[in-house]
Parts: C-alpha cells; sequence; structure tokens
C-alpha cells in the first residue's frame, strides 16, 4: 500500500528510513523542512507500507520551467535498506509515473549523487534516461 504521509505522526514515521538517504538530518530538522517545503513548495511525502512497516519513502513536488513544461520532481526516493530487492522502489516509481500524469505532467525529474551507482542502476531498469549534468556551487 502507498499512503501519503499527512500527519506530524506520520511524517515522524517516515524518518528512519529517510535517514539512510538523508543521514545528515536529525529529526527536528527533518520534520520542519518538510513542514515548510510541504507550505511553500508543494512538497509531498509518500510511503510503501507493508506489513505495518514503512519500507519505502518519497519526497516530490509537481513543478514547471521553460525547458520541461510541468514535471513531476523527485526530491527523495529510498527504500530500506532491509527490504531492497523486494520491487518497493519499482512499484514506488509506477505510482509517482500516475501521480505525474494526474497533474498533467509530461516528465519526472531527480537528481542523483554520483556515488550512488546502485540507484542508477536501479532508475536505468526503470527506463530513466541520463539527460543532463547538474552543477552546484556551494557558498
Amino acid at each position: 500500500m502507498i499512503k501519503e504521509m499527512m500527519t506530524e505522526s506520520e511524517i515522524k514515521a517516515a524518518f528512519p528510513v529517510m535517514k539512510q538517504l538523508r543521514t545528515h538530518l536529525t529529526e527536528d530538522t527533518y520534520l520542519a523542512m518538510v513542514k515548510r517545503q510541504r507550505e511553500s513548495q508543494n512538497y509531498h511525502l509518500v510511503a510503501v507500507i507493508e506489513d505495518g512497516r514503512i519500507q519505502s519513502v518519497a519526497g516530490y513536488r509537481i513543478s514547471e520551467c521553460l525547458s520541461f513544461g510541468q514535471f513531476l520532481y523527485v526530491d527523495d526516493l529510498i527504500t530500506d535498506e532491509r527490504a531492497r530487492s523486494k520491487n518497493h522502489g519499482r512499484e514506488l516509481m509506477r505510482w509517482l509515473a500516475d501521480e505525474a500524469k494526474k497533474w498533467g505532467c509530461g516528465q519526472i525529474h531527480l537528481d542523483s549523487g554520483v556515488q550512488r551507482h546502485a540507484a542508477h542502476r536501479f532508475y536505468l531498469r526503470e527506463r530513466m534516461d541520463i539527460t543532463c549534468y547538474h552543477f552546484a556551487l556551494v557558498l
């Protein structure tokens, strides 16, 4: 089952899995950021729940730009390390694709750190293409 995590307790329940991706966050910082992004950027947090346990989590938002038009941007996508290779990530990607279509999006986008080789294999298996480089300048 895929469920949107709406309440504070649901958002907190997703933290142990999200922490595996966003290791720099504390629970309090994570909670404040999710709330702020929900209000300002239409951020959504969803989870795959099986047998009462959160197996996989995704944070996404609907965005628009001149180069892509309207698209679904995946900010966060992680499957619990104890639940990998059980198709939870695939289930979540298919759900995100359906969600993007519901919003009238023509594309899904995400950035992935260059060191995340296993994630890249997953994205390529899910028929995603490497379409650009992302550059950053730390200030």
